[in-house]
């Protein structure tokens, strides 16, 4: 597995880091271009979000629950634990009959500053709404409910996992050779870098049908609320706020995806060593390539920035593409 060097930090006229991985952008018949190997397999992890929120809505389950664009971009989310997240998940799960104790995700401190701020100025705990998974997870109890499923809807024999593991084979055109247990608990299945493409590439220009409407229902839903999908600061919401007619999406160790409807693609990439830096910085790169961002556009400046500055405003290096990646 050979990878591609992408991302490189310059200092004093010297290479400092340099980090290498695998990207594709594809349409629906497969790879367009490619940087290092597309068949090497990877765990998605949350970039896949809108892949496992498939089922939910092509099966009717969120219209039999009434679901809002903003539930599912929510479902879809990776979010920053913010009050207008929590309190979104929140009514969610009321709107089902059901309680924060119903998920699964697991407990940890909100990204967000000034929720975060207020649990530990408060002495309050953090709850399993708070996971930037719960949306994901509201979504997989109201499908749950849909089905007449039992309660531990996170295994991966359970009728909700079975059902997104079926939409995510379907979409990369794999048989996924395994599973991981994701942060959230949930099983991540993997495929390869080029099957994730080939997905987002679906998504970018889907079929008719029950499948290509809930693909586009999706799509939109993230385009619409870029705020929910992340949060305030964080990269898929400043890159989909800069860049309206995508929809963007990291993962942990650093996968980020892109949807791209206008154009019929999509993209995936990930960096070898986990570097969530080099991750928002390649896809920003690609999103400057295809010309969906301006090289001139603030956004640009913050994930590919020179000069690099430091605390006194003193420019001391610069972060960008590598040789031989778009630059």
């Amino acid at each position: 597995m050979r990878s591609a060097a992408m991302i490189e930090l310059w200092r004093g006229g010297m290479r400092e880091s340099l980090h290498c991985g695998h990207a594709v952008i594809c349409d629906r018949q497969g790879v367009v271009e490619a940087w290092g190997v597309p068949g090497t397999v990877i765990f998605p992890r949350s970039s896949a979000k809108m892949i496992q929120a498939l089922p939910l809505v092509e099966s009717g389950a969120a219209d039999a629950a009434g679901l809002t664009d903003r539930q599912l971009a929510l479902a879809c989310a990776s979010h920053s634990g913010a009050r207008i997240h929590v309190e979104t998940v929140g009514r969610w799960l009321d709107g089902l009959g059901l309680s924060e104790a119903d998920l699964r995700c697991g407990t940890h401190m909100p990204q967000d500053r000034d929720e975060n701020r207020r649990l530990t100025c408060g002495g309050e705990s953090p709850c399993q709404i708070h996971n930037n998974c719960s949306g994901k997870h509201a979504g997989f109890l109201t499908l749950n409910r849909h089905l007449n499923g039992g309660p531990e809807y996170e295994q991966p024999d359970h009728p909700v996992q079975q059902a997104a593991k079926a939409a995510f084979e379907d979409v990369t055109g794999e048989t996924s050779p395994g599973f991981g247990v994701d942060g959230c608990s949930a099983p991540n299945w993997a495929c390869t870098l080029e099957g994730l493409g080939r997905a987002m590439a679906c998504f970018a220009a889907p079929g008719a049908g029950r499948r290509g409407q809930a693909m586009r229902r999706l799509t939109d839903a993230m385009r619409a609320h870029p705020d929910l999908v992340a949060g305030e600061g964080r990269a898929c919401t400043r890159l989909m706020r800069a860049a309206p007619e995508a929809a963007l999406k990291t993962g942990a160790e650093a996968v980020f995806v892109g949807i791209l409807p206008a154009r019929g693609l999509g993209i995936a990439l990930k960096i070898a060593d986990g570097a969530t830096r080099a991750s928002e910085a390649a896809v920003t790169a690609l999103l400057v390539h295809l010309g969906v961002l301006q090289p001139g556009d603030p956004v640009v400046g913050q994930f590919l920035p020179d000069p690099i500055r430091n605390w006194r405003g003193l420019a001391t290096g610069r972060l960008g593409a590598a040789p031989g990646f778009p630059r």
